[in-house]
Order: C-alpha cells, then structure tokens, then sequence
C-alpha cells in the first residue's frame, strides 16, 4: 500500500508501507548501536512525513518513548518539555533544526540531533541517511511488556507548566481498536487517510496507528496546510478520509468556495480540537462530505467521543439528525458520567449540566514525575469540562470549566454563543470570555474576526443574537479585532484575550 507524502518544498513523494518498515528497521538499528533502548526517551519536532512516522515506530519499536515536541510552543515551554522529559536524542525537521540551536545550550541531557532533511543546517548535525548509514533494515521489534511506553504527549490546555502523558503499547492498541470501529472513524483498506491533524498534536488522534493498522492508502501533508495545499493534495491522492482542527478546516472550504468548486473525492471527515461551527459542517455537507464531530483529550490518548449515528437518530431528516451531529459524540472505548460539585452523579437527561468525568483502559492514570494519581477513588477522571448528557448518550459539552462564565449565579456557554455568532456569513471566528463585572460577577464579551475588510461597518452582531440567546446572555461588549489568537494546537487562545479584556 502506498505512503505518500508532501515534503518542505512543496514536492511530493510515494512509497510503501514495506519501505516504511525498512526505514524505520535501520533507525531502531541505529539507535542500539548509540545504546538507545527500553525507557529511554527520543523526542521528535518534525510536520507530518515519511521519516518522521519512521522515525515513531522505529523508536517505539525497540521498547524507547517517542516523544513528539509541537514548534508552535513558546521556546521557553519547549526548554522546560525537552529537560523534563530527559530527552536523550532529538529527530528534527530542516526547517525547524533552528528551534533545536536554540534549545541546545539549556537542555543538557539532548546528546544528539539527527536532521530529517539536510537543507541549510549547521554541519555539526548528522542528517537521517547519515545516521542510518550501513545499518541493516531488519530488525526485531518487541520483546517487552504490553504496559511499556511507546509515546509522549505534554499537555497544552493546562495552568502552569504543561504536563506529560505517556501512552503505553497497550493503550495506543486498545485505542487503535476503538477508533477504526464502524461507529468511530470506519476505517479500512478501502480508504485513503490524510491526518491533516499533525504527529506532535495529541498523538496524531490515533492516525499515525490506525492507517497502517487496517492497511489503508495514507497521505501526510507536510507542514503545508493551506487550503489550496490541502485540497490540491486531497485530489491528487483521492483522499477519502481526513481529521483536523476547524480553523484548518475553515480555510479549506473557503478556498473551494472561492474557487468555484463543487465537489471532491473526500467521504469523511473529523472535525476535532474544539466545537465545529454549524456553518462549516454545512459547507462539507453542500460538498457530499460527511461531518464527525469528535472530542477528546491527550490524557485520552486522544479520542473520546465521536458523534456518529444511533438508530433512533440515523433516518431523521437531515435537519433534525443535525441536532446530534453537532454535539461532540457518544463514547468510543470510554464510559462517561457527570457530576456536580460535590461530586454526585447527575442525570443524563439532556438538561442537567456537570462536570464530565470519564474512564477506559486508555485513560491516563497520572502525569509524568507526579506521584498522586489523576484519577478518583473509583476509577473516574476529571476532564474540565462542563458537559450535558442526553437519553442516548451524546454528550454536549458546554464549556471548559475555566472559560464558563457565571453571571448572577447562573452559567452562560461561551460555546453556545460562538457557534451562533459563527453562522453569520461575515465572522470568520468568535470568542467570547468573562470579563468582571460590578453587580453580576462576570458577563460576557464578544471577540470577533470578520472574514473580510472592505470598507463596509461590521455587522451588528448584537441584533444578529436577539432570538437565539437567552436576553440576559447578551454580551455586554463587541470588539472587532484584526485576528482571534490560536494556541499551538490550533485551539483559540483564549487566555490572550482574557489578557486584553
């Protein structure tokens, strides 16, 4: 089967997974012979390619930790990652080996760096094909327990240093299994897979697993993922199925829009990371492509939640179906439950609001260095959320617990209003965070990026809500900014907003 890929500068290149196993076999060869093995830990800071993904079973498969870096993290946090997780090599894309230059001097336990490409890097690096030289391709992976640890993630939605969670062998199987199901992703041989979701973002959401686990094409993109690069990719290939974040997916649809184009070899895709705007599920619609919303977290390893039908929603109306398909799913390999703050149970009757706590057999039980476990007495874990839960299980989160705003004593979904806001044809994102306020505690302020400058005074967003909110979750101010900060993983930053409030 094909493995296909979109190197830096813009070419593409094809092999197969057979060459994908012999790339990876000289790099687990490598790594002995520089006496890398069980529990020591690689990081990789790469976009999503052929060496990068043989350079993740390659260092899983001898029994050491891969350990993927994202480069859209302030340097000062990647410094912090790299020492606290003891890396002991770094595999890094040309383009981002000025990032390892930078770190080198404050990371003492990085003794090597190895160059995925040799373009305009510093000599003193090998580049992969020098390190692999004269290595064979052969070579037996396993021999280690099932709880071993293949993989690292540090966590980037947290308060205070991120923190990391390791995925054993095991639980990347387990989730693996729970992904490809007919009622996750539906994955098989008969697919082509683009995880347009990059490697060092919550483990790829399982892809860089599942591909090659039911043998289907796979397609990896590069660091290029504008919607032009996107859907020039998708067609070229006849990409079925992909997964990202909205704001990716946003630009993608807007370029077909722009373009003219009415259709596309694209059947499924996930759209993750944070609420899909009902907007841009009906731009894939229009396309014949077919929307999963899906949820979950890095201590997840990641996916959770995918809202894909159940009987008594499958032959509705579009319009009626939709209702579900915008909530973020039902539970794939987890169990679920909210409660309030004392900790009781709620019901799960499409009212009551709670936190949302889950466990599963690929749940995180505690964080790298911490002693104290992250889970209850009995198993659960606290996710952040605020979440309802209906009679049929789907599970609409309502806020991160940080971000809810209570105004009055009461709760006002800074989701909710997103969503609505994002329907209008001019708003190319919308934020809403608490700001204080004298009498109610907290209200609501509005952050808006519009799609276009043309002269034009914006839109009244306020009139644009009346109807569709509750009066008293009006928000008190509307500011236009130039653009929403995103997060390193394409989430909106919305500390930087509450910064500026």
């Amino acid at each position: 089967r094909p493995v296909v890929w979109r190197s830096a500068d813009g070419r593409v290149e094809r092999a197969t997974y057979s060459d994908l196993r012999d790339a990876a076999g000289r790099i687990s060869n490598s790594l002995r012979a520089h006496n890398i093995g069980l529990g020591d830990r690689v990081a990789t800071l790469a976009f999503n390619s052929f060496d990068h993904l043989a350079c993740w079973y390659g260092i899983m498969g001898i029994g050491a930790t891969c350990h993927t870096l994202n480069p859209r993290l302030h340097a000062d946090q990647l410094r912090y990652i790299v020492n606290h997780a003891s890396d002991r090599f770094i595999f890094v894309d040309a383009a981002l080996a000025s990032l390892v230059i930078d770190l080198l001097p404050d990371c003492p336990t990085i003794e090597k760096v190895v160059v995925l490409g040799d373009e305009g890097v510093a000599p003193t690096f090998e580049t992969l094909s020098e390190f692999t030289a004269g290595c064979q391709s052969d070579c037996v992976w396993g021999g280690f327990g099932e709880e071993t640890a293949a993989g690292l993630c540090y966590t980037s939605g947290t308060t205070g240093d991120p923190k990391g969670v390791l995925y054993s062998h095991r639980s990347n199987y387990l989730h693996t299994l729970h992904t490809i199901a007919p009622d996750a992703f539906a994955l098989s041989c008969l697919d082509v897979i683009l995880p347009v979701v990059p490697m060092f973002h919550a483990n790829t959401w399982g892809l860089a697993f599942s591909a090659p686990f039911v043998g289907s094409k796979l397609v990896l993109p590069g660091p290029m993922l504008d919607g032009r690069s996107l859907h020039e990719l998708i067609e070229s290939e006849g990409v079925t199925f992909s997964a990202g974040v909205p704001t990716v997916w946003q630009g993608y649809v807007d370029h077909l829009a722009a373009e003219g184009v009415t259709s596309t070899s694209l059947r499924r895709v996930v759209v993750g990371g944070s609420a899909c705007p009902e907007i841009l599920m009906d731009a894939f619609e229009a396309l014949g492509v077919e929307v999963l919303h899906a949820w979950g977290m890095t201590e997840l390893s990641p996916v959770g939640l995918v809202a894909s039908p159940k009987p008594e929603i499958a032959d509705l109306p579009p319009e009626a179906r939709k209702k579900w398909r915008l909530k973020q799913g039902r539970p794939i390999g987890i169990d679920i439950s909210i409660v309030d703050d004392s900790g009781k149970p709620m019901m799960h009757d499409g009212e009551a609001a709670g936190k949302l706590m889950v466990r599963g057999p690929a749940v995180a039980e505690r964080y790298l260095g911490h002693d104290e476990s992250a889970l209850t007495g009995d198993g659960w874990f606290d996710t952040g959320d605020v979440a309802i839960i209906d009679q049929l299980g789907y599970v609409r989160i309502t806020d991160r617990a940080k971000d809810i705003i209570k105004s009055g004593g009461e709760w006002i979904s800074s989701v909710d209003i997103e969503n609505i806001v994002m329907s209008h044809p001019e708003v190319a994102q919308a934020a809403v965070v608490a700001i204080p306020h004298g009498t109610w505690g907290e209200r609501p302020k509005l952050y808006v990026q519009l799609r276009r400058i043309d002269g034009n005074p914006p839109p009244d967003l306020k009139a644009f809500l009346i109807g569709k909110i509750a009066k008293w979750w009006m928000p008190d101010e509307v500011e236009i900014i130039d653009s929403i900060p995103l997060g390193a993983t394409g989430k909106v930053d919305k500390k930087a907003l509450r910064g500026s409030a």
